[in-house]
């Protein structure tokens, strides 16, 4: 089998038999502290906040538990009469489902369903191809499994010394798919729409966009080969058997400031020291070397639809924190008119919960004062295991609001 691939009907290999996901809605400290000692003795893993420490009173938590452990952690909620709700009853079946668009031609690039790595390496060269004026392609680095790292530049004539860029990027974490069909849809709007679309002729014609569309290539890969619930890059640690570092705790920002990202086998695992992993080293040496031009950073993550700008590591405001919420206030109006997709907005801190060595705050400080994080779609109904039927209407939401923050960018950035 090719690597990278894997058909649908073989994920069953990928997934627990039976796994389930739970939300509990917790009212108190006291109900938190169950949640917390019920993950010290089962495989709890955090969906929503992503890791125990986390965890607090008046905090929706939603988590994947084996059908093994399921009730006894239920049989614990129960007995200490907190609420909760079975989101996901088999996940194994949802894996299945997520495939819901059928395919013209299987085995083919589609901006409508889910493509596996060797798909995106594919359609990075026909893009080139197709359109050679617009598109080129960088190989920024390599990952730890020696995979590319591929940025596309997108622009339209024009010297690159006078114009402003954007920096965006998908899939720093592996079992969040829906961000890599958005990087690519970018791409393929911009190309398919420049000339006929006023707002993307604009921008085209002023701006540099560098796209990266899979951040986390190793483990996207293990999340098609393997298991489709892997969420960090796939290095090796010393002294452990656990693998994999998480790539937006890597970053040498508070790197070593928040509890519980220093054990390798925690899915926050920060890595041995900052900046250790070659993608965080990758994304670093490149934006570094285009400061001058790049005016906004921002990076796709999902779930929980929130549009999310520094800081994590801090409930600290910034100096430009108004400027930012006018542009996530109106970006997030602005993405919910044509499917009514509600999103809420704010530094990382306070909207979804303190985290430390994120590309967004490090990208910041870096003096990138327009950096935002989507989380996208949805809100826990289907999680990381979001039907493909819903990429295309929330690629067309998503594609509105960055062309929103886009031309601010343009307009009002020195």
């Amino acid at each position: 089998m090719r690597k990278g691939f894997l058909p649908a009907h073989v994920l069953h290999l990928l997934c627990s038999y039976r796994d389930k996901v739970l939300r509990v809605k917790l009212q108190d400290e006291k109900q938190a502290n169950v949640i917390k000692d019920l993950a010290k003795t089962s495989q709890l893993d955090f969906w929503y906040p992503d890791a125990t420490h986390q965890v607090a009173a008046d905090m929706t938590v939603d988590f994947r538990i084996s059908a093994k452990e399921s009730q006894l952690v239920q049989s614990a909620l129960d007995q200490n009469q907190m609420h909760y709700e079975i989101l996901i009853h088999d996940v194994q079946e949802e894996v299945e489902k997520q495939f819901d668009v059928k395919e013209d031609n299987p085995g083919r690039h589609s901006y409508a369903k889910y493509n596996n790595w060797n798909k995106i390496v594919a359609w990075t060269e026909k893009m080139v191809r197709k359109h050679p004026k617009m598109v080129s392609r960088i190989k920024i680095g390599t990952t730890g499994e020696d995979n590319p790292l591929y940025v596309l530049k997108v622009k339209v004539g024009g010297k690159d010394e006078r114009r402003k860029a954007i920096f965006m990027d998908c899939g720093i974490h592996a079992r969040e798919w829906i961000a890599p069909a958005f990087c690519q849809w970018f791409v393929y709007q911009a190309t398919k729409t420049y000339g006929k679309n006023k707002t993307m002729t604009e921008l085209l014609n002023q701006m540099n966009f560098y796209v990266l569309p899979v951040f986390n290539v190793d483990g996207y890969i293990w999340s098609w080969t393997q298991n489709r619930m892997w969420r960090k890059n796939r290095s090796r640690n010393q002294n452990s058997k656990c693998i994999g570092t998480d790539l937006n705790r890597n970053f040498n920002i508070s790197w070593n400031s928040l509890p519980n990202t220093s054990d390798p086998c925690q899915e926050i695992y920060r890595g041995p020291a900052p900046e250790s992993e070659k993608e965080t080293k990758a994304v670093r040496d490149f934006i570094r070397s285009h400061l001058k031009s790049i005016k906004a950073y921002i990076t796709f993550h999902s779930y929980s639809q929130m549009l999310l700008f520094p800081y994590g590591d801090t409930s600290e405001l910034l100096p430009n924190h108004e400027d930012l919420v006018k542009v996530a206030k109106i970006a997030t109006d602005v993405l919910s008119t044509p499917y009514e997709t509600h999103y809420t907005y704010g530094p990382i801190a306070s909207t979804i919960y303190p985290t430390s060595g994120s590309s967004l705050d490090w990208a910041y400080n870096l003096g990138i004062k327009h950096s935002f994080a989507f989380e996208l779609r949805d809100k826990g109904r289907f999680g990381f295991l979001l039907p493909e039927s819903q990429i295309k209407p929330m690629c067309k939401e998503t594609m509105l609001a960055v062309k929103f923050i886009a031309k601010y960018i343009l307009k009002h950035t020195s």
